[in-house]
């Protein structure tokens, strides 16, 4: 649990609470219980590893005003349109005995024990966080989410998560927090075929930049032995007698 340091402020004017800032304080406002409001300024640097964590409005607090202390949870801030700095905080007190309901982030943790995700599965989150009622002495940080022994297929329920002591989902059925799901292989697509080149197609040289004839000794081409017996039947034909 953080320990914050508050201060009391009486003056709750616009040009007060800037100046305030420029001195890299923070103006809050404690509200809740039977106790009367307060406004309140905390350091801002005390709050600044806390204040941008997805569990700082869950997340329990302890501050110390003027010596004496509350346990408190942040329940709204706000911040600068510009710089992004906090601006302005509102603390609730927390109640013994009293039901609060909170937000609560999702750990997951031994994922090197799952053999779903060692096979090479992929961990899909459906929630982040889930809403749950808690007493107010009993808030959990977190929800911790088991993943040894989950395989492929594994659906992840909020019935299989243990819970603190009388903390509920608000949520009045048995839903999915998480799955392991089967990893999706893209299949790379195929090249096309290159253009096979055709051996002695028009136009080609060979490589010795001589004509493509055939050598002395190989067998002439279909084309030659045509052209050949076509001589050779012109020569063999006698010419037409005289009359």
């Amino acid at each position: 649990m953080s320990n914050i340091k508050a201060i009391k402020r009486d003056n709750t004017s616009s040009g007060s609470n800037n100046k305030l800032r420029a001195e890299g304080l923070v103006p809050a406002i404690l509200y809740g219980g039977k106790d009367p409001n307060k406004n309140i300024s905390v350091e801002k640097k005390a709050i600044k590893n806390i204040v941008n964590s997805d569990a700082f409005l869950s997340k329990v607090l302890e501050l110390d005003i003027d010596g004496k202390k509350e346990k408190v949870i942040p329940r709204d801030i706000a911040f600068h349109v510009v710089s992004e700095e906090p601006i302005h905080i509102d603390f609730m007190r927390i109640v013994t005995g009293k039901k609060i309901i909170l937000e609560i982030p999702v750990k997951f943790i031994n994922h090197p024990d799952s053999p779903g995700l060692k096979r090479g599965g992929v961990l899909n989150i459906v929630r982040r966080k889930v809403e749950l009622k808690c007493p107010g002495e009993n808030i959990p940080d977190d929800i911790t989410v088991d993943l040894a022994g989950t395989d492929i297929g594994t659906s992840i329920k909020i019935s299989s998560v243990k819970l603190a002591e009388n903390v509920v989902p608000t949520i009045d059925r048995d839903f999915v927090i998480a799955t392991v799901a089967a990893p999706t292989v893209m299949k790379e697509p195929e090249k096309p075929a290159e253009d096979a080149v055709v051996e002695g197609a028009e136009g080609e040289t060979p490589a010795d930049g001589t004509e493509a004839t055939a050598k002395d000794g190989e067998t002439p081409k279909k084309d030659d032995k045509a052209k050949d017996g076509a001589d050779k039947k012109t020569e063999d034909k006698k010419p037409a007698e005289k009359k």
